[in-house]
């Protein structure tokens, strides 16, 4: 299994970093995905430098995406591959979690019509306007999407984005045999 944990400049500190390591915790490859540059700083200028670039990537060769909040989402939304990467994702049923200020990526690509989701109060009339039913929660599983409103909901956040793969591997298992 293999995630993509999407990296800006101005992103969220703890929402790339706290699921970054509670992947690999679980012995799931977590791999920074960048938009060109090799370092990307949080709002509070510590870096992450990223492993691949969205042009490399195939969504064939992961199990799901990750999109931290901070204003990285405003700058990800605006790469046409990262839109069209996150809408397949989501269009194979594969696992597409945003927190924060992520629920704009998932805006943009053009995923959330009729969806429950939530994310930080900020953004709650973008996601109601692009067609979702905004819930107040600290975390909201609607299908393949997974929804979390800020960096206090990371413990659910991670919890079901384990969940579900898991559960993703075991159905795949059960296809093979």
């Amino acid at each position: 299994m293999k995630v993509a944990i999407l990296v800006e400049d101005n992103y969220q500190v703890l929402e790339v970093w706290y699921p970054y390591l509670r992947l690999k915790e679980e012995k799931i490859a977590a791999v920074l995905v960048g938009t060109g540059e090799k370092e990307y700083r949080s709002k509070e200028g510590y870096p992450a430098e990223v492993e691949l670039q969205i042009e490399q990537i195939n969504p064939e060769d992961f199990s799901g995406v990750v999109i931290p909040g901070g204003y990285a989402p405003d700058i990800l939304r605006r790469y046409k591959e990262v839109t069209d990467f996150v809408k397949e994702m989501y269009d194979k049923g594969k696992l597409v979690a945003a927190i924060c200020h992520g629920g704009w990526v998932l805006i943009s690509a053009g995923i959330l019509n009729g969806k429950r989701v939530t994310g930080f109060y900020a953004i709650k009339d973008d996601l109601i306007n692009a067609g979702a039913k905004y819930v107040d929660k600290e975390v909201v599983v609607d299908g393949n999407i997974i929804t979390s409103r800020n960096p206090y909901d990371l413990p659910a956040f991670c919890r079901e984005i384990i969940n579900y793969l898991e559960r993703r591997k075991d159905e795949d298992w059960r296809e093979k045999r």
